[in-house]
């Protein structure tokens, strides 16, 4: 455990150090006090659970125009005074990111994220969850072919890639392009929250920007029975038909964020299979346990490490002032193993009562509209990779033995996840299928 003179020194945004296990610096920070101030980048860390609950549900006091930069670059002006309301709205657009939906703030976010649950019905997500299990076997076909593989690339980057491909309703003649061009992004430098010093990336969008536009263009001239059609002429509440761009943006923000953290769950839940043969075991054996297992390895290595807000107006949280302009990072991956919360949080328990309690999906108006899809992701990928193997192991040639595992993170503040996971597998019999 660090000392307080070790943390104080670390620069948590920075610090590679960091990547590979922060949670022993997120412990120190909230024994010393779950909201506290890092001395780097004058960011307030907020590592409690309650206090985490307490700014997820105040949208009136912050604000999420820096949801996903946090610190960097910074605000474009001084933030002076006490009721920032009106600066942050003259110079939002001027932020980072600031037309995806995770940066904004209601009454615009109201209206987009009801535009988003009008493309994610129960209905859609019941026929996608539908599809899951024959889009999980078409990836398999290929994964499990030499009894080894790369995981993220192999498995879980192209499955979640044909999933949300399907709610979204990518025409099948177009699905390989999305492989192709999707699976090229970098996994690490370069993107969004790097602890290095590259600047932040939007790039990855743009091909998502264009084929949506294109295809919420055509369907607005030829209105089809597809869901395509249904995205091209769902309306805002107010009945108001939103520009093409509104359309487009919700759109390729599920589709690139509800992908990129799905992968992390999947990659975090198949490293914990491979390491544990008694866990492996214990699912194999009872897949009513797996929804449970799911929510606890959420919990253990939340996808997103925390998101950030800005303060509108002085006020206080947990009782430690906070005055207007200052960043806050809600540290999700802390406050879930906050001990407040989660007995012996740091131990893994897949029977744990409480695990879905966690905050890796957010809480209030910026919760996230995916995790349903999530989950059920999480659960029918697991449960068809145990169906067409017999054991499953963690690839000691790329990643050491046993006492001596290397993996590797990537290196951003933002996402929690490995860079890559090998396994070797024993196929089961052709008859589990």
């Amino acid at each position: 455990m660090p000392t307080v003179d070790d943390f104080e020194a670390m620069d948590y945004f920075r610090d590679d150090a960091l990547v590979a296990d922060p949670y022993p610096y997120l412990d120190a920070l909230r024994q010393q006090c779950p909201v506290r101030r890092e001395p780097h980048h004058d960011v307030l860390m907020v590592t409690g659970y309650d206090e985490a609950v307490e700014v997820f549900h105040d949208a009136k006091t912050f604000s999420s125009c820096i949801a996903v930069t946090g610190p960097f670059p910074g605000f474009p002006v001084p933030l002076v005074g006490d009721d920032l309301t009106e600066l942050i709205e003259q110079h939002r657009d001027e932020l980072p990111m600031s037309d995806q939906l995770p940066t904004m703030d209601p009454p615009t976010h109201t209206d987009h994220r009801a535009l988003l649950m009008r493309l994610i019905t129960p209905k859609r997500l019941k026929e996608n969850e539908e599809a899951m299990g024959r889009l999980a076997d078409r990836v398999l076909d290929g994964f499990l072919a030499d009894g080894q593989g790369e995981f993220i690339s192999g498995f879980a980057g192209p499955f979640t890639l044909l999933v949300i491909a399907d709610l979204l309703g990518v025409p099948e003649e177009d699905l390989g392009e999305f492989l192709e061009r999707m699976q090229q992004r970098p996994q690490s430098a370069g993107g969004l929250g790097s602890t290095g010093d590259d600047t932040l990336a939007h790039s990855p969008m743009e091909f998502l920007y264009e084929r949506f536009a294109a295809y919420i263009e055509d369907r607005r001239r030829e209105p089809r029975g597809d869901v395509l059609t249904g995205l091209a002429t769902a309306t805002f509440p107010d009945g108001s038909m939103p520009e093409v761009g509104d359309v487009v943006r919700v759109a390729a923000n599920l589709f690139s964020a509800g992908q990129e953290t799905t992968v992390r769950l999947l990659s975090s839940a198949f490293k914990l299979i491979a390491e544990d043969p008694d866990l492996q075991r214990l699912l194999r054996d009872d897949r009513t346990r797996i929804p449970n297992f799911v929510e606890e390895t959420l919990r253990m290595e939340s996808p997103i490490k925390g998101d950030f807000r800005l303060s509108r107006v002085p006020t206080t949280v947990g009782g430690v002032d906070v005055p207007a302009g200052t960043t806050l990072m809600v540290v999700n991956g802390a406050a879930n193993r906050d001990p407040r919360r989660f007995e012996d949080p740091g131990t893994f328990d897949p029977a744990r009562p409480n695990a879905r309690q966690h905050l890796a999906f957010g809480r209030g108006i910026h919760a996230c509209p995916g995790a349903p899809l999530a989950r059920a992701e999480g659960r029918v990928g697991i449960e068809r990779l145990l169906d067409r193997t017999a054991d499953i192991r963690i690839s000691e040639r790329v990643h050491g033995p046993a006492d001596a595992r290397r993996y590797q993170y990537i290196p951003t503040f933002i996402l929690r996840g490995l860079t890559h996971l090998n396994l070797d597998f024993t196929p089961a019999e052709e008859s589990a299928r």
